[in-house]
């Protein structure tokens, strides 16, 4: 793929031999030890500088890993400290019992900080569950002997309540008052401490983490204020009675607890590709505490997370999912003995005459994925254009109107974990629930299911994306139970009315022959799949759930459909589709392209270069300041444009302040980017002296400054002839930040994966066009019509308050300022030729979080 070589660079005349030409070099390329150089100074002075550099990097926000690079400085970590084990050798005579003791440390540090971040996952996990259910409780009534305790601690023992439980007042208005006062305070609450101290703590965070695993660095979204805000919020937004869960946001903490546990570490702290193994591992301890489910979350991380998975990373992810899962079963939350509240245990069979209802089911959960993703990506688009303001307030009426519509209705108006613990449990045993099992019960259960139903979808296309912690798996999961206990129930129902009909010949006489807890389940398992477009973890997640074997087949048919109907209806989970409509830079591995078009129709031709000489310090200033692109080609000369290397911006810079700083160089001081001709090229054997700013005589004559070390030598090329698909490949495999593109050493162009992301969009906008003009007119008459609504509402709240009470309202002239399109949040990766993207090889002025990835 890379067209030029160390001997044909040889061979061109008009080349300048570079120093270590011929070896793999990248960051300053290899240090004095590497070249073989006798006093090892120079080697740790340049190693030293090479850290520097990487130290600075770290703090590039919205920018791209380059793993490449990242794999290179690694190398030239274990070599400098193999040269200093071998120094130590011939200093000692022996290796002494510290030296011994920190390299076992050394080794063994993996595992300690995945022991560490697992503990720490366990026990968070176990703190929030408890408090997410006393906060739920407190909305309903109060414990008389400990008012800490929530109703099943309180009533511990107890089938259908206790005395030691009671209700706020025996009259029905005034606890539907308190109910909703309750879930206002705790919305209110947790959007506040959102939007005051940690914004990247609402949402779910799956989409974000997908994108910093695979490279983009998005400072503070991993912090530990991050991590505070949530572990608080969390508990007051599933309290608040909003549609939403606590699973996604499950993954989003553990993560964080493992990038803040991690950064005590040096080896974690400098090294991204081993904080990646990390942090892989803490989203599969996420999903494991979330649903007790080990197995189905290091599953969940293979499949949904990352995109690079090799075998010690599953090992890593195993083991921390192990230990937080252990640490959480020994605190033991629930007082069950169960990891989860609606874990259950079947033990009947199911009828082969069922399936026909399992397919049933996982249709309704591949169209309830596809109907939930496209219109909650309008919601979105409606929230992210004129709500962006209002993001404590839109989360407060969401909350109230949540809870008056909620409160009527015996399935939503408690937490749909506890919702999903009484449709998953079999009738059989003593248990009513609420005369859920009783038959002159079924059709008020089936038409109220079937409005559980309704609602909550509704609720949750509209809560998910608000500025609160919020997941969607459990919301998702509990819409699915609701409609597989209704299908249950009328399939019980059928029985009962044709007991003698063929098609329940498999019915065993004088035995319950429908269980439809089972449905319930499958139910959930379908619409979890249909939202995240996952199947083998949703599978092992059931499984471990229930802990039945008996149903893994049930379960593997009713997943099989709904990944059937929903690749036929949409593209991509609902993680997936939140990472095109917020413009991350990230190129799925699942998916697979076909254009049929040469690197060359997607690259960017127009290209800020260097020239190895000929340019001033003054004038490379002026370069720097007036772009802010990541790095830049470096060539011969610009009208050869005979390709010599890549240097990166933060070396750039660095390598100019260093130079300023010693004071030797004059503004119009020549940059020399590449050594003379008479320069001997270097080989491992054959080393020059290393070139540093400590070596060069401090004077006022100094009329250059060399940069050639800090010059990437051989970056990855391809020929303008390679197909797209490859060069996608690349990206994905690899994860270099840029690619250039040279035919016979002339560099051409450059292309990233923003310019493979605009090609993508281009083709499918041609293939499917899409009008939105009307869309958008809706959505203005909607917002219209909020902005009357409100503006008349503050009107009638300050004339009966005699002006009092004054609220300010939003009237349609004001409509313009707060408005803003979405599309502007895409706009740096829609395929257009009019925004100055295209010049240089990194587009820095972003939009919110938009890509950057030269």
């Amino acid at each position: 793929m890379n067209s030029r070589s160390p001997s044909s660079a040889a061979q061109d005349p008009r080349r300048p031999s570079l120093p270590g030409r011929g070896i793999s070099r990248r960051l300053s390329a290899l240090s004095s030890a590497e070249q073989g150089q006798n006093g090892s100074s120079v080697g740790f002075a340049e190693h030293a500088i090479t850290e520097e550099i990487a130290e600075i990097k770290r703090y590039a926000d919205f920018t791209t890993i380059d793993w490449v690079q990242d794999a290179a400085r690694e190398q030239l970590r274990r070599r400098a400290r193999r040269r200093a084990n071998a120094g130590f050798f011939e200093r000692q005579g022996g290796l002494g019992w510290r030296q011994k003791l920190w390299e076992s440390y050394d080794a063994g540090q993996a595992w300690i900080v995945v022991t560490l971040v697992g503990a720490a996952i366990g026990l968070n996990a176990a703190f929030l569950n408890i408090v997410t259910e006393w906060l739920s409780d407190v909305k309903l009534g109060y414990c008389t002997t400990a008012f800490y305790l929530n109703e099943s601690f309180c009533c511990w023992g107890a089938e259908n309540g206790c005395d030691e439980w009671h209700r706020w007042s025996s009259i029905w208005p005034v606890n539907y008052l308190l109910y909703f006062m309750f879930s206002i305070l705790f919305a209110l609450t947790s959007a506040s401490l959102v939007k005051s101290f940690a914004p990247y703590a609402a949402g779910s965070g799956i989409s974000e983490i997908k994108c910093i695993i695979a490279g983009f660095v998005m400072k503070g979204f991993l912090g530990f204020w991050t991590l505070l805000i949530k572990s608080i919020c969390l508990p007051l937004a599933i309290a608040s009675g909003l549609s939403v869960g606590k699973e996604g946001p499950s993954v989003h903490y553990a993560v964080c607890t493992g990038n803040v546990i991690s950064r005590f570490f040096e080896k974690y702290k400098r090294n991204a590709a081993k904080t990646r193994e990390i942090l892989s591992a803490c989203a599969a301890a996420g999903v494991a505490v979330a649903f007790g489910s080990p197995i189905g979350g290091v599953l969940f991380s293979l499949e949904e997370m990352s995109s690079y998975f090799p075998l010690k990373t599953m090992w890593r992810s195993y083991f921390c999912a192990l230990v937080a899962t252990a640490v959480l079963a020994a605190m033991n939350p629930f007082r069950t003995g169960q990891l989860v509240m609606f874990q259950v245990k079947y033990d009947r069979s199911w009828h082969f005459f069922e399936i026909i209802f399992y397919i049933f089911i996982g249709i309704f959960g591949g169209l309830y994925g596809a109907f939930v993703i496209k219109w909650n990506l309008r919601a979105q688009a409606f929230r992210k254009r004129y709500l962006t303001k209002y993001a404590v307030l839109e989360a407060t009426l969401l909350a109230a109107g949540t809870a008056v519509l909620c409160y009527p209705n015996m399935f939503l108006r408690i937490d749909m974990t506890e919702s999903m613990e009484i449709l998953f449990l079999e009738c059989e045993g003593g248990h009513d629930y609420d005369g859920l099992c009783d038959v002159r019960n079924r059709w008020s259960m089936v038409l109220s299911l079937a409005v559980a139903t309704v609602m909550r979808t509704a609720l949750v296309i509209i809560s998910y994306g608000c500025k609160v912690p919020a997941g969607i798996f459990v919301p998702s999961m509990a819409i699915g139970a609701s409609f597989g206990r209704m299908v249950g129930i009328l399939v019980q129902a059928l029985h009962e009315a044709f007991p003698q009909s063929t098609f329940f010949a498999g019915c065993e006489p004088d035995v319950p022959c429908i269980t439809p807890g089972t449905y319930a389940f499958l139910g959930a398992g379908a619409a979890l799949s249909g939202i995240m477009h996952i199947t083998v973890s949703v599978v092992v997640i059931m499984f471990e759930l229930t802990g039945a074997l008996t149903y893994i087949l049930p379960t593997m048919i009713v997943v099989g459909v709904t990944k059937a109907v929903s690749d036929r209806f949409s593209k991509g989970g609902i993680a997936d589709r939140m990472i095109w409509f917020n413009g991350f830079p990230f190129l799925d591995n699942k998916e697979e392209h076909s254009f049929g078009v040469p690197v060359s129709q997607v690259m960017t031709s127009e290209v800020t270069i260097l020239p190895s000489s000929g340019l001033d310090l003054r004038g490379l200033e002026r370069v720097l300041a007036s772009s802010k692109f990541q790095g830049f080609p470096v060539v011969e000369d610009r009208t050869s444009r005979i390709l010599l290397g890549y240097i990166g911006r933060t070396e750039l810079r660095y390598a100019i302040d260093r130079a300023k700083k010693e004071n030797f160089v004059s503004p119009n001081a020549k940059c020399l980017f590449a050594q003379p001709l008479s320069t001997a090229v270097r080989t491992p054997s054959v080393a020059a002296p290393a070139v540093t700013f400590d070596s060069i005589a401090s004077s006022s004559g100094q009329q250059s400054v060399d940069f050639s070390r800090f010059i990437d030598p051989t970056p990855l090329a391809v020929h303008p002839r390679l197909p797209l698909e490859t060069v996608m490949e690349l990206f994905k495999k690899m994860g270099p930040r840029v690619i250039l593109v040279e035919y016979r050493g002339r560099l051409t162009g450059l292309v990233t994966v923003k310019d493979c992301l605009k090609y993508q969009f281009k083709v499918e906008a041609q293939e499917t066009p899409r009008d939105d003009t009307a869309h958008d007119d809706r959505q203005e008459k909607l917002w219209t019509m909020i902005s009357g609504l409100a503006d008349w509402l503050a009107d009638r709240v300050n004339s009966v308050s005699g002006g009092r009470i004054k609220l300010a309202g939003r009237g349609p002239s004001h409509l313009a300022a707060a408005t803003q399109d979405p599309r502007d949040y895409l706009e740096p990766i829609r395929p257009s030729s009019d925004h100055g993207i295209l010049e240089g090889t990194e587009d820095g002025d972003l939009a919110g979080m938009e890509l950057q990835d030269r």
